[in-house]
């Protein structure tokens, strides 16, 4: 299995050969990669697809890669996403600037595709460990995302396809509250057609198993917000 699928890189280059390029040879490492090249619509598109990581043009048509940027770090959905940016500027006055917005990286033109993906890979170890085959732990469950294996103290996990990868995203990041709707987004895909109560059905599979033994239940339910794995259960 090739983990790096999980993953989802959002691009944002107004240049139609560099687009198509970075394109070829993310989906060629295995991730997914959606696209546009204009400003304003990658700030609608990281709001709606939740990318795991943006590469973003400084230089785009109607809204600066800068202010792209900008407005994405300032907003509670976005702030997390990884931003790397793209750039013919090599002024170190302007990797400053780029980097005080809220940029995570900053790649100068011409650049190498070997090195960008390797800033990719590093900025997913951080923010989304399971598509760099990294193992999960939190309190005494493990998952091992190489060998697709959960396991909670010494007891293996027999996990649905759907509760895994429910349980990777609570691992990933635990502690954060998820809303129904993002869950519904990672876990089943923007397309997929399933309701909000499907969620709540598959968190109370996980929730069972991964209580079985009467083992203490780390799935917390927030009223009106969604779920979280932590120990204030």
């Amino acid at each position: 299995m090739n983990t790096r699928a999980l993953a989802t890189i959002l691009v944002v280059e107004d240049e139609a050969s560099q687009l198509e390029m970075l394109r070829y040879n993310l989906e060629k490492e295995g991730y997914r990669v959606t696209a546009c090249e204009d400003g304003e619509e990658a700030i609608l598109m990281a709001r709606e697809e939740n990318p795991d990581v943006i590469v973003l043009d400084w230089m785009l048509p109607s809204l600066s890669g800068i202010e792209v940027c900008r407005r994405l770090k300032s907003g509670d959905e976005t702030s997390a996403i990884p931003i790397i940016m793209l750039t013919a500027r090599g002024e170190e006055t302007d990797r400053v600037r780029g980097l005080e917005t809220g940029a995570d990286d900053y790649v100068v033109k011409p650049y190498g595709v070997g090195e960008l993906i390797a800033r990719i890979r590093a900025r997913l170890r951080q923010s989304r460990p399971s598509a760099t085959g990294e193992t999960l732990r939190f309190e005494d469950i493990t998952i091992d995302t190489e060998q697709h294996r959960a396991m909670r103290g010494e007891k293996v996990l027999k996990l649905g396809p759907t509760e895994y990868r429910l349980l990777t995203v609570f691992m990933e990041r635990p502690k954060r509250v998820w809303s129904r709707d993002s869950l519904l987004d990672r876990v089943w895909g923007l397309d997929a057609d399933v309701d909000l109560r499907t969620v709540d059905v598959h968190v109370g599979r996980l929730r069972k198993i991964l209580n079985s033994g009467g083992a203490r239940d780390l799935i917390r339910t927030v009223r009106g917000a969604g779920y979280s794995l932590d120990t204030d259960s």
